[in-house]
């Protein structure tokens, strides 16, 4: 993301819209950058002003993600797709049990969006990546032309280093592991369904949109060797999550539904809405996969985290060939938990 100091009058940033030429690579490309993008993330790496981020790395074993973020619509209580970009990405970092390092962001924008819109999403982005102790090091825009875009969607990759001697993988979950929960399913996607045109339903409920590689170190301090999976169940909620790492880990769960927690509004929401809490959206959760000898300890690391207060073990790995993921009902039933065949709302994250 190159930047260059501009003797020109300024953006509107309250009332001046995208047009094509912020996205020609002329001056005013490079006004965009500087005056929204560098003045929200400004740190020496991309201070630079170069077309990528040149850094050094301390030793260790280092994990790289990336992720797109279309989320309608793009602001919704407790959150934004700017401070979701960034939490989705550490926590796709943090899930290897990484120490989030930096960021790199790309944004595709479409004609027509409001410059203020755009600074507030760049604002939050900074303020995300600053809380977690990350910076947006380099990126890229674009701009498309007016209703090709449905306003912006933001492209992150993070990079972070694991620990020596971690080894976490959707492949390690054994017969007897305990499947730990750090909270309550659904916030995220009931938050932003309420906010839909579409669907006539109020809640005060936030999306639970947060990084998580706090409260991952806290787990790794206890407990490094007795971790075997961890994983953040966004699309597709918790049972997307846990099918993944049945089909990787080639053995079967038993969950019991009395245990998963789910808010009143959450469940009220879903109800009216004809939908399953455990396929609804969450950016502020993690799956545990534990040996059975650690549970205990890693439970009450995570219930001393504001991420983690209410964790909870809700089942266990099963030996199953055929992989399935079963679930004891609130009223003593069984039932599969299967993967959805097809999406319940789009655009949730």
């Amino acid at each position: 993301m190159s930047t260059l100091r501009l003797r020109t009058r300024r953006l509107d940033l309250d009332h001046g819209l995208i047009d094509l030429s912020h996205g020609a690579g002329g001056r005013a490309s490079a006004q965009l950058i500087d005056e929204i993008f560098r003045q929200a993330f400004d740190n020496p790496i991309l201070n630079r002003g170069d077309d990528q981020a040149a850094f050094d790395l301390p030793a260790g074993r280092m994990v790289i993600s990336t992720d797109g973020y279309v989320i309608s619509p793009l602001f919704f209580p407790g959150g934004d797709i700017g401070s979701l970009a960034v939490h989705g990405t550490i926590n796709d970092i943090a899930m290897a049990g990484a120490q989030p390092l930096h960021l790199a962001a790309g944004y595709i924008i479409e004609e027509g969006f409001p410059l203020c819109d755009l600074q507030r999403i760049a604002q939050s982005m900074a303020r995300a990546a600053r809380e977690a102790g990350v910076a947006i090091v380099t990126g890229d825009t674009k701009v498309v032309e007016r209703g090709k875009g449905d306003g912006v969607f933001i492209t992150t990759t993070g990079i972070g280093l694991v620990p020596p001697g971690l080894h976490l993988s959707a492949d390690r979950a054994q017969p007897g592991d305990l499947v730990i929960l750090s909270g309550s399913v659904g916030d995220h996607g009931v938050a932003v369904m309420s906010k839909r045109n579409n669907l006539g339903f109020e809640t005060d409920l936030l999306s639970d949109s947060a990084a998580l590689h706090g409260l991952v170190a806290e787990m790794l301090v206890v407990a490094p060797q007795s971790l075997r999976v961890m994983r953040d169940p966004t699309r597709g909620g918790l049972a997307a999550a846990l099918n993944e790492i049945a089909q990787q880990s080639g053995a079967g769960f038993l969950i019991r539904e009395d245990l998963i927690p789910v808010k009143a509004e959450v469940a009220a929401a879903c109800e009216l809405l004809g939908l399953d809490p455990l396929y609804v959206a969450n950016e502020g959760k993690l799956i545990a996969i534990v040996a059975p000898e650690a549970a205990d300890s890693v439970v009450a690391a995570m219930q001393a985290h504001p991420l983690g207060r209410d964790a909870v073990v809700i089942g266990e790995v099963t030996a199953d060939e055929q992989c399935f993921v079963q679930m004891t009902t609130a009223f003593g039933g069984g039932r599969i938990v299967d993967w959805l065949a097809g999406e319940q709302l789009p655009r949730i994250c």
